[in-house]
């Protein structure tokens, strides 16, 4: 399967391509700086159907997304993924991303210590027509695959509860993550 991607972080080996066919007749690619109108839609969207964001909210959140996932799509903090039917290309039906963080070394393990770098999966959408097709599924993949080739600490993501099956399907647990809305 033809990676994309640039270049391990460690080792400095291009495992990058533009494009590969995925299982079922799905297209994936990485997501460019011009693409940061869709993501912000999806993520847009995706905060809707989860009944967290109405009415002008909705456009707000999609604008300052679009603003900040340019910039990162240009600086490399933000990977993205985006899928399309193969016989389709231009039309953009599912994406999924990661936010790169800098944390302080870690234990992975009793015998390991981690570099300091995790990616937080975000921004997974798929439109309601393709939904249940496993084109999610194909973009977690993508970002696992992807991840272990930049020898990234760890992913976390927060799952919604329709989500969820995807993430425990390969192999993320729960985890024992606290949560503090500030409000403003």
């Amino acid at each position: 399967m033809k990676r994309a991607g640039g270049k391990n972080r460690r080792s400095g080996q291009d495992v990058s391509s533009i494009r590969h066919i995925a299982a079922d007749g799905f297209q994936v690619r990485r997501a460019t700086p011009r693409d940061a109108d869709i993501i912000a839609w999806h993520r847009a969207r995706m905060f809707q159907d989860m009944g967290a964001v109405a009415g002008e909210a909705f456009e707000i959140l999609r604008t300052k997304a679009r603003i900040n996932l340019e910039q990162w799509l240009k600086k490399g903090r933000y990977i993205g993924w985006l899928a399309s039917p193969a016989d389709q290309p231009e039309m953009v039906v599912a994406g999924a991303g990661v936010q790169l963080q800098a944390i302080l070394p870690r234990p992975l393990s009793i015998s390991t210590i981690g570099e300091g770098q995790q990616g937080t999966i975000v921004n997974v959408f798929t439109e309601p027509q393709w939904r249940r097709r496993g084109i999610a599924g194909l973009l977690i993949q993508e970002i696992i695959v992807w991840s272990k080739n930049q020898q990234l600490d760890r992913l976390i993501l927060h799952a919604s509860d329709e989500g969820r099956s995807i993430y425990e399907k390969v192999g993320f647990i729960a985890s024992n993550e606290m949560r503090l809305a500030v409000d403003s």
